[in-house]
């Protein structure tokens, strides 16, 4: 049942990573756009442009965390 543990906690902090880059990433691209005042347009693109951003250091985080947690070696 350890494998099913170490597996449980690498997609347990994944979804919290995720969570947290994800809400950094649509808060800045709001805070960014409102500070050049770029409009909805602007502000739209930055929170997609952050979000993309987010969810490939979300994947990163992923595919380090299993590499090391169910390598057995964590």
């Amino acid at each position: 049942m350890a494998g099913g543990s170490r597996l449980l906690t690498v997609v347990s902090a994944t979804i919290l990573i995720a969570t947290e880059t994800l809400a950094t990433a649509v808060a800045a691209g709001w805070a960014v756009a409102g500070l050049f005042n770029l409009g909805d347009i602007g502000q739209y693109g930055f929170m997609a442009l952050f979000s993309a951003f987010a969810i490939y250091l979300t994947v990163i985080y992923l595919r380090r965390a299993a590499s090391i947690e169910l390598s057995g070696n964590g």
